[in-house]
């Protein structure tokens, strides 16, 4: 065995062409023969290269999804909830307010709010880049304004869901809980 030589063997038989793969050597076998054990120490080589080549795989996958979707405890308490009467759904578009476009909705809640009873309303509107915020307002029997918000598709936020709530909201018109 020449000098050359020697600087791509390793003591397991194995030497690398700088591609990533590794290629079993003859194993001192005259004529570049391959023996059994040769061809063992190549498949091992070759599954410990798939695994890990696989779980990087896996580890890129899970930091690109950004890992923010799993158990968002909001939206497991939203659909947890015992579901109250629908006012319905309203759909806003850029610009249009919920007085003028949901009168008969605020009318459903705010009977609901003077019967002591039960209520929910969807709204549906853009951000200004025109990525959808859904709104669940939660009017329950005690007169609590619950808001979930799910902001999941809005690509400039955290893509979350967020929650808030007051106690007898005066004005359901406006239906916000300030700070």
């Amino acid at each position: 065995m020449t000098v050359a030589d020697r600087s791509i063997w390793h003591g397991s038989g194995t030497h690398a062409h700088g591609t990533g793969f590794i290629e079993a050597a003859s194993d001192g076998q005259e004529g570049g023969g391959m023996t059994a054990q040769g061809r063992a120490r190549r498949c091992r080589a070759a599954a410990v290269s798939m695994r890990a080549r696989l779980v990087a795989v896996a580890l890129a996958s899970l930091l690109a999804a950004g890992c923010g979707t799993l158990n968002d405890p909001v939206k497991e308490r939203w659909d947890s909830r015992t579901e109250f009467s629908s006012c319905g759904e309203v759909s806003l578009d850029q610009g249009e307010e919920m007085q003028k476009q949901a009168a008969r909705e605020i009318v459903c809640l705010r009977r609901a709010l003077k019967n002591g009873e039960g209520a929910e309303l969807k709204v549906t509107h853009p951000t200004v880049e025109g990525d959808p915020i859904r709104e669940y307002y939660r009017l329950t029997p005690q007169g609590r304004l619950e808001v979930y918000t799910d902001s999941t598709d809005d690509h400039f936020s955290d893509q979350k869901w967020s929650f808030a709530e007051c106690y007898t909201p005066e004005w359901l018109a406006e239906i916000s809980c300030d700070p």
